[in-house]
């Protein structure tokens, strides 16, 4: 693999992560410490602390990695993390069907190679651990994926509807293979195509949750890289959190607070990412699904349901499990379970995470350190040969399709080729001066003869400047259309990473090709700072 960048600048990105990644210093206010500063990460390594037993952890995952049907290849994981001068380094994502978007495949390789940089430099156990956004309800945000085709990008959906409880518990119905015959529709068939689609039928199954069968792809990936994988949608684990839930509950004003004073001074230079509520809990109702639990005055509201603040901490206390926490919330379960050195994340996280500083102290706890996620376009080789024949730099390739064939055609249009044959014209006219009046000398009558031969010089000149002006028209036209294929492959609908399935690349390249990413990026020192270009 080769590599070129570009700056985060040249992409669309937000200015909140462009200044995280170039001026941290401006930004410090809103989280605890340096990512870049290898002193302050240091620092930061002998604070953590998780607020849970160890052995309470190790226990319910040991439980929900059975659930999984991973547990096999996750021993050796937990016996890692099992030790108590272990540290981890954490990224996470919604369950995406066949495995979410390319970042999804990004942030892990960056949680793997910070666990192994920092495990080498603090001489002690650093886990990767995979946190699954297995709480998470709006299941049409994770049911379709994208991939280039032979006529553009293209989006494939499942037809399947959610049912309002968390994509965890949503099944795979018996609809899937028309999904999965569609998919394989779109793609190329390869030399990997089949065992690339055995694989994936044997965690895609019908009758199986979606938990299940991403967990089990995100450990057929990783699992060989030491990756922990981790979700807090089980009985245990919600049992050991569930004083964090009633703390949500009795400090309510003072969370909000703490939110939405640091989202409004985020907010004055940059942006906020989620909006600040009352409640950052919800509640898993058998009927209704995964619904916000809202604050009203001294009572609680969930549904039809109303609670006092004693009747709602009670039925925390009694049954944790029917409680899922929000956005918010989220990140601070997760740095209670977890003995948390940093958090990969992508902008949106990152963004959300500078309004949280002033959350984490109420819960006893200190933010842990924000590590931006590789950002990576990759780059194909028929790709990369038609780009040779264009104008443009690769990150150009972001603006709109009609920006870009008008700069294309301005830029054809820069060869003047009228001025070019009215010159030569005047020039075969000029040079055939001389020499008509030596041959009227001679002969007069051939006077008439040489007029025809300079005029079918002329002729032939104009037939010739046309077929140059059919033929430049051709090649826009070719050229035009490779502009569109390159954007489609490379800004398929914004950036790749975003909007493409890893799938794509697998069934071309091999199921490897994500090995072959991290010895990439392994062999140097982790640059999180710009946008990477890598040839495949």
């Amino acid at each position: 693999m080769s590599e070129n960048y570009c700056s985060f600048q040249q992409l669309p990105f937000s200015n909140l992560f462009t200044t995280y990644t170039s001026s941290f210093k401006e930004l410090e206010r809103f989280y605890s410490t340096n990512p870049f500063e290898e002193n302050a990460v240091e620092e930061k390594s002998k604070k953590v602390q998780s607020k849970v037993s160890r052995e309470e952890v190790v226990r319910a995952l040991e439980e929900y990695h059975v659930y999984l049907g991973i547990q096999d290849s996750q021993a050796d994981q937990l016996r890692k993390f099992s030790n108590e001068d272990a540290l981890v380094i954490v990224t996470g994502q919604q369950l995406g069907v066949y495995g979410g978007p390319l970042f999804t495949i990004y942030k892990t390789i960056s949680c793997i190679l910070l666990a192994r940089e920092w495990e080498r430099k603090l001489q002690r156990p650093v886990v990767p651990v995979f946190w699954m956004a297995d709480e998470d309800h709006d299941f049409e945000e994770i049911a379709s994926i994208g991939i280039p085709g032979f006529e553009g990008f293209e989006s494939v959906s499942l037809a399947q509807d959610g049912t309002g409880l968390p994509v965890s518990m949503e099944i795979i119905q018996d609809t899937f293979p028309d999904f999965e015959t569609r998919v394989k529709s779109t793609l190329t068939e390869t030399d990997f195509s089949d065992s690339l689609f055995s694989e994936l039928n044997g965690f895609y199954e019908p009758g199986k949750t979606h938990v299940q069968a991403f967990a089990q792809l995100i450990n057929s990936i990783f699992s060989k890289e030491g990756v922990l994988i981790v979700g807090s949608n089980t009985q245990l684990l919600k049992d050991s959190v569930k004083d964090l839930f009633k703390t949500s509950i009795t400090e309510a004003e003072t969370i909000y607070n703490s939110l939405e004073k640091k989202s409004a001074d985020l907010e004055k230079s940059f942006h906020r990412q989620v909006v600040v509520t009352e409640s950052n809990l919800f509640y898993i109702d058998d009927q209704l699904g995964r619904v916000k639990l809202e604050k009203s005055g001294n009572v609680w509201k969930v549904g039809s349901l109303t609670l006092s603040q004693d009747k709602l901490l009670s039925l925390i206390n009694a049954n944790p499990e029917k409680f899922s926490p929000n956005v918010f919330l989220r990140p601070v379960l997760q740095d209670m379970l977890l003995p948390t050195l940093g958090y990969v994340a992508g902008p949106g996280e990152l963004a959300y995470y500078g309004q949280m500083k002033d959350l984490y102290p109420v819960f006893d706890l200190e933010m842990p350190i924000i590590f931006p996620r590789l950002s990576i376009t990759l780059l194909e080789k028929g790709i990369e040969r038609i780009m040779e024949k264009l104008p443009f730099a690769m990150c150009s390739y972001n603006r709109r399709i009609e920006d870009l064939e008008a700069t294309y055609v301005d830029h054809t249009n820069s060869r003047d080729i009228e001025g070019i044959f009215s010159k030569w014209k005047s020039e075969i006219n000029e040079a055939g001066v001389q020499p008509s009046g030596l041959i009227k000398e001679i002969d007069q009558s051939l006077e008439g003869l040489v007029g025809k031969t300079v005029t079918g010089f002329n002729n032939e000149l104009d037939k010739l400047k046309g077929r140059v002006y059919r033929s430049i028209k051709q090649q826009e036209e070719t050229q035009l259309k490779r502009i569109a294929k390159i954007k489609s492959q490379l800004f398929p609908n914004g950036l790749q990473e975003r909007s493409v399935s890893p799938i794509y690349f697998m069934n071309k390249y091999g199921e490897d090709i994500w090995d072959d990413l991290i010895t990439r990026f392994g062999e140097e020192e982790l640059d999180l700072t710009i946008h990477h270009i890598v040839s495949v």
